[in-house]
């Protein structure tokens, strides 16, 4: 699909000169759809903040040893 967009004179140019005129599509569309992917992870993350209670978990008194527990349970661990 086309879309008319404005672009500052000074943006085209270093556009044009680091990547050229005939790709300026298909870098713009990659950057849309990185720029997206980020907020779309955004809005994950903050959907999930507050999703776990502040206290009453395993790994509160000592998280490091909770995390090496986990890590040594794991049988597909090597090492």
């Amino acid at each position: 699909m086309r879309m008319h967009i404005v672009v500052d004179d000074d943006l085209i140019a270093e556009l044009d000169k680091r990547i050229g005129r005939r790709k300026r599509s298909a870098f713009i569309t990659s950057l849309l759809r990185r720029a997206l992917e980020d907020r779309r992870r955004w809005d994950a993350i903050e959907s999930a903040l507050g999703a776990l209670r502040d206290t009453g978990h395993e790994w509160d008194n000592d998280p490091a040893e909770w995390v090496r527990a986990q890590r040594d349970a794991d049988e597909r661990r090597v090492g």
